[in-house]
């Protein structure tokens, strides 16, 4: 009844402000705005972090364009889905099955909850690496038990919140104003580092202007700076570069297109407006709630993060890896994770550096050894087998050892432009990231404007990839109303979240963030097709169906938006088809086109309204 109360309530606000003027009506937007906010706090998420922070490092402020684009896209399905579902009324799963295609409301709703398992295990991830490297320091130990007790406090405490969003009253406006809080963390962490940059004339304002102006080349070839450095390696390895490069390039180009609007943003905002008791004088509200509290703060945080990265990573190396002594090298933050790049790609493949690497030769001769001794014991409860594999296990140790070695060596006789090349390959953690900050703001503040803008992202992303499984499990059962449904969906999201640990590792978590961006890209056309089609159906829309002139600007709006869907998605099918999944991804989308089409024969027709 209260809740009955407060949409009488909003509703009588929203008219009187129509009434009064365009500026009444602004003020009310402002005040009854919220659904905005959820898909704010999800879409900064790590998965932005990570692919604003490689753009930069790859483009520069070039391709500052994609995030533009992508938003816009993703805003005009957005509203597409919210003018549907405010209009009708209808759930839209319900709604997709009846009225248009089985085949996509299923495929909709278990890619949703597919891409919500996979999208959450990065998001703890990040939190413990801002947590462990940027806030709290010797406090946090980076080991699996350390992850798993972070990780359930984190999961807790989303759960907490994601309890109050379910309950009416104080209770949803305290979990309203803590995402609005959330989001104002991360603009501002985010924005200050900008603004010190200007403030330090370290940015060019008509060079960041010119990286919204699209250039489709750089799905091709590198970028103005990264060919340059490519042109003056020794002869016989450009081409291995210039592919190394495009590779990296097309992959974040994919994921930063994704993380804009991902598939599971287009659940949460339909069922997050019938949560709310929202109808169709509430249509005005949600196109200035998805452009002001998503759209604006996206694009002001993702395009500060590319302009911070590339004033620090693009085509740079910091001087340490540039040195010619190798134990100046071997102190860089970055040589650890160059090393590899260096030596895979040149070291080991190239005869001249064949005199560094004897010690390497030598260990991986001895390792041989150790590994036979170890197989040969035949009893592998012994004492004498665990002795002989531990020997084994060091071994990998030493010859892991022993390549870094043969690298700081060798560095000094590999280019500056390789070395600074390699470094762009890498994928930098939370410290490194923040450390290139330190100039500019000392390293306690840069690690706290880091470190806080990074936490804020991931946990925010927790608690709302938690609610949209528990509005999907609900769906998936078909018990709207039921709040079990929705806290087993919910807890099951969080339970693999924590178990992150099981599933990723390496060096630099933010990178797993880009894999779950390239999966949700080739799952977005299900949704924005879905939506196209939901527009344009009269029997579900009725005497709500945008007519004439209207009709004409929804369809080339939406086109567009579908269009860039299948752009990606294609993009993200092209990259992933040449490796070892390459016939596996394919058959499935395949598959899933062929299940579609035969689905649309096969629907089944809605209901008429009065029934």
């Amino acid at each position: 009844m209260a809740n009955q109360d407060k949409i009488s309530n909003d509703r009588e606000i929203l008219n009187a402000a129509h009434q009064k003027g365009s500026l009444s009506t602004l003020f009310a937007f402002f005040r009854l705005s919220g659904p905005g906010w959820l898909q704010a706090a999800i879409t900064l998420g790590g998965g932005s972090l990570a692919s604003a922070l490689y753009l930069g490092v790859l483009g520069g402020t070039s391709m500052l364009w994609l995030q533009m684009v992508a938003i816009v896209a993703g805003v005009i399905m957005l509203s597409a889905i919210s003018y549907v579902t405010l209009s009708t009324g209808k759930r839209p799963y319900q709604a997709i099955n009846d009225y248009i295609n089985p085949v996509l409301g299923v495929g909709w709703i278990l890619a949703t909850i597919l891409a919500n398992m996979i999208w959450i295990m990065p998001q703890f991830s990040l939190c413990f690496d801002a947590l462990d490297q940027n806030l709290a320091g010797d406090a946090v130990q980076d080991n699996r038990v350390s992850k798993y007790a972070v990780s359930a406090i984190l999961f807790m405490l989303a759960a907490l919140m994601v309890y109050l969003s379910t309950e009416k009253g104080w209770l949803s406006k305290m979990f309203d104003l803590f995402l609005k809080i959330v989001i104002g963390v991360i603009v501002f962490c985010f924005v200050g580092v900008v603004v010190v940059l200007f403030r330090d004339n370290a940015i060019s304002f008509s060079e960041i202007l010119s990286g919204f102006i699209p250039d489709f080349t750089q799905w091709s070839q590198p970028t103005e700076k990264i060919q340059g450095l490519i042109s003056e390696v020794s002869s016989g390895r450009e081409d291995m570069w210039t592919q190394e490069v495009i590779k990296r390039q097309r992959d974040v180009m994919i994921s930063s297109a994704a993380t804009a609007v991902g598939l599971n943003m287009t659940f949460l905002l339909p069922y997050s407006l019938l949560a709310r008791g929202w109808d169709r004088p509430f249509r005005g509200l949600a196109r200035f709630d998805l452009i002001t509290g998503m759209a604006i703060p996206f694009i002001l945080v993702t395009c500060c993060i590319i302009i911070a990265s590339a004033n620090s990573f693009h085509g740079k190396a910091d001087a340490q890896l540039l040195s010619d002594d190798p134990n100046e090298v071997k102190q860089s933050q970055f040589f650890k994770a160059v090393a590899p790049e260096l030596y895979n790609r040149i070291i080991s493949k190239d005869e001249a550096y064949a005199s560094y690497l004897t010690d390497v030769k030598a260990a991986e001769a001895d390792s041989e050894i150790l590994k036979k001794a170890m197989e040969d014991v035949k009893d592998k409860e012994s004492v004498e087998f665990q002795q002989a594999e531990s020997a084994y296990e060091s071994s990998k140790k030493r010859i892991a050892d022993e390549k870094l070695e043969a690298v700081a060596n060798a560095a000094p006789a590999i280019s500056e432009e390789e070395r600074t090349l390699a470094m762009i390959l890498v994928k930098p953690n939370s410290m490194q990231l923040a450390n290139s900050l330190v100039p500019l703001l000392g390293r306690d503040g840069a690690n706290l404007i880091f470190g806080a803008g990074a936490l804020a992202m991931g946990f925010s992303t927790i608690i709302i990839l938690m609610m949209i499984n528990g509005y999907a499990f609900r769906e998936l059962f078909n018990q709207p109303n039921s709040q079990a449904c929705n806290l087993i969906g919910a807890i099951a999201a969080g339970l693999v979240g924590v178990c992150y640990p099981l599933f990723w590792g390496g060096v630099s978590k933010t990178w797993l963030v880009i894999m779950a961006s390239v999966f949700g890209a080739m799952l977005l056309p299900i949704a924005y097709v879905a939506f196209f089609f939901m527009m344009n159906n009269s029997r579900l829309m009725g005497e709500h169906k945008p007519k004439g002139g209207n009709l004409v600007v929804w369809n080339i709006l939406m086109a567009f938006g579908v269009i860039t869907a299948f752009v990606q998605a294609g993009s993200a099918i092209y990259t992933k088809i040449q490796g070892e999944q390459g016939m596996f991804i394919l058959g499935v989308a395949v598959t899933f086109v062929v299940l579609t089409i035969i689905g649309f024969s096969a629907k089944r027709y809605g209901r008429s309204e009065d029934e």
